[in-house]
């Protein structure tokens, strides 16, 4: 029997978030133990034993190894989810996560951790792809920020639960101190399996598939609560049938159905929600959190405790955006959190660069850390790495994945979103390779880097991103293309507002409730051509 509670679904689905999560710090808490080094040396042997471990370069491949896996995989995701269904796309992710947890478990060598770090990553891009648009296209508009960005908390869960066995397993003597957080962390993935077996599929997947009589059992057990004549159970269904009436002749789609003129608005917009998230440098700071503090003085197992504050504060600070998001809006949450990561980057850039001294073999041997300030500098830069995590969690971080499936019609949003995730994965597979030797080149400008994307970002979504939050995934579409609908149509993405306590009203059977007044009739009688946006 399914699980027909909204919240209860979305628990169990997001867990592959946390795979993601896993990944991360199963690496940024073993790249800087002895074992590690040891075992991967690429460079020599200090008279106190300890190992200058990987080169930059190759550190940086073997980071980016996941990220490139989970590119090419979010764009095949999109194929697998619209053939085999959003619930079914998952689990094959799980099963591949498993196979790529047991070759890092068992890695001999750094090209044997490269390929199963690759495997992994075809699970985080399927999962991290198709897990929003699963949730997304089961929850009802008031809730569907807050489910979706669940996805982010289970990856802030994933990165501090890992940390800690990682941080545990460093105590282990020799390369059981790596293997066994990689061999653990197959876990998860394997209880998502299994949980997803309980979990109805998409009922506007099943719509696609004219599968009528089970989408409106999924609607009647999520929404209805068994219920099959709830009046949001009948209106919901009736705007899925309209919808796809009209989508009917478009039904089968390529990739190139996004690029074409009544599409590419959105498909920029979902593709650099995601690409932005990543050029925050919060990824980077998960990955190479020990190199930064490194450069704060701290070394061993002080690094290794001071970089796991900022993973609590990762999982503490995003659960004011699971609260409010959907209240405060998507535009208002990427603004600040837009101008806030700025803020701290500038900041830690100018306190390296004024308080630093330099140290040409790098702190403990790492040429990663060739900067190094003591004292109040010290202090500060620690207070605002810390700083930019707490305002990257409540902001881009959920909100990088609530946005994108919120934007696009039915029949291209599985390849959609993909393609937006993809985004995502080939900037952090750049990036994974590209800071440790920025770190080592150009060291306290990396954050300058950071910073100024900061700040394109927020010019980028004052001018070009619309408010969606409050409003029905088929309202959406119309929001975009319905000359004689509510619409975005004519409206600047500035002037776009959350239609919150519309939704409710409507959720409780308040039809005859007018949706947000920048899309009402006299709008749309001064402009009733067809208009791509």
């Amino acid at each position: 029997m399914a699980i027909g509670n909204i919240y209860l679904i979305a628990a169990i689905a997001v867990v592959g978030g946390g795979l993601f999560g896993f990944d991360i710090s199963s690496m940024s808490a073993i790249i800087s133990t002895n074992q590690y080094s040891c075992y991967f040396n690429q460079g020599s042997i200090n008279a106190d034993g300890t190992c200058e471990g990987p080169t930059s370069s190759t550190q940086g491949g073997i980071t980016a190894a996941m990220p490139g896996g989970s590119f090419i995989a979010a764009l095949i995701s999109g194929y697998l989810s619209d053939m085999f269904g959003r619930k079914r796309a998952i689990m094959i992710g799980c099963v591949i996560w498993v196979i790529g947890s047991t070759i890092c478990c068992a890695a001999q060598n750094i090209g044997m951790l490269v390929a199963g770090r690759f495997i992994n990553g075809f699970c985080v891009g399927i999962c991290s792809a198709q897990v929003p648009v699963f949730i997304s296209e089961l929850a009802p508009p008031t809730k569907r920020g807050r489910l979706v960005g669940l996805q982010q908390w289970a990856i802030t869960w994933g990165i501090m639960i890992m940390f800690y066995v990682s941080y545990g397993c460093s105590f282990l003597q020799g390369s059981k101190a790596f293997r066994v957080p990689w061999g653990l962390q197959m876990i998860p993935a394997v209880m998502l399996f299994f949980g997803m077996m309980f979990l109805p599929e998409s009922p506007r997947w099943l719509a696609r598939k004219d599968r009528w009589e089970e989408c409106h059992a999924v609607l009647t057990l999520v929404h209805g609560k068994g219920d099959p004549n709830s009046p949001f159970v009948a209106r919901e269904y009736q705007e899925i049938q309209d919808t796809w009436k009209f989508e009917r002749e478009n039904a089968d789609v390529t990739y190139l159905e996004l690029f074409k003129p009544n599409m590419i608005n959105r498909t920029h917009i979902g593709f650099f929600t995601q690409v932005w998230s990543q050029l925050t440098g919060m990824n980077v700071m998960m990955y190479y959190i020990t190199y930064v503090f490194l450069m704060a003085g701290l070394t061993s197992n002080t690094n290794l405790v001071a970089s796991s504050i900022q993973y609590v504060i990762n999982v503490v600070m995003t659960i004011p955006a699971l609260l409010f998001v959907d209240r405060w809006g998507r535009r208002p949450t990427l603004l600040v959190g837009a101008v806030l990561m700025m803020t701290w980057l500038f900041a830690n850039a100018g306190i390296l660069a004024s308080k630093g001294v330099y140290v040409p073999n790098g702190v403990q041997n790492k040429p990663e850390a060739k900067v190094q300030v003591s004292g109040s500098a010290s202090k500060a830069v620690i207070a605002c790495s810390y700083l930019f995590v707490a305002s990257y969690a409540p902001t881009w971080g959920p909100v990088s994945w609530i946005y994108p499936p919120e934007l696009y019609p039915l029949r291209v949003r599985g390849k959609a979103v993909a393609l937006a995730t993809s985004g995502n994965w080939i900037f952090n597979f750049a990036l994974g390779y590209f800071v440790p030797p920025a770190f080592e080149n150009i060291t306290w400008k990396t954050y300058i880097i950071f910073a100024v994307f900061c700040v394109g970002m927020f010019v980028h979504v004052f001018f070009m991103f619309p408010e969606t939050a409050g409003k029905p995934l088929e309202e959406v579409e119309a929001m975009f293309t319905d000359p004689s609908g509510p619409r975005y149509i004519g409206v600047p993405a500035w002037k776009t507002r959350v239609a919150f306590k519309d939704a409710v009203a409507l959720e409780h059977g308040d039809f005859e409730k007018k949706i947000s007044h920048e899309y009402s009739p006299e709008r749309v009688e001064h402009s009733t051509e067809k208009v791509d946006a």
